[in-house]
């Protein structure tokens, strides 16, 4: 009886901790799909007030590169700087 309620307890608390990790990895995707979302409608705002030919490779490289550094540096200006230079850098004509 005793070996019965420790097999339970031990599924269940294995469970909770899939639960856990996976709650955990769901709100991370939609975190970072929020955030791609709005980079790149602000990348193409950006890109036709310059008067630049929209491409969704490029977008997609700077929200990449924005969502990199935004998590490690926590810093919203410094990424958004950071990308947009080696952007341009990266795809001068």
């Amino acid at each position: 009886m005793r070996e019965t309620q420790n097999k339970f307890f031990i599924i269940i608390n294995i469970l909770f901790l899939f639960n856990y990790f996976n709650s955990y990895y769901l709100v991370q995707a939609k975190q970072n799909s929020i955030i791609k979302l709005f980079c790149l409608r602000t990348v193409k705002e950006e890109m036709l007030k310059a008067e630049i030919k929209y491409s969704d490779e490029i977008a997609n490289q700077t929200c990449e590169c924005y969502y990199e550094e935004f998590r490690q540096t926590l810093s919203h200006e410094d990424a958004k700087t950071k990308c947009k230079l080696e952007t341009q850098d990266k795809f001068k004509p």
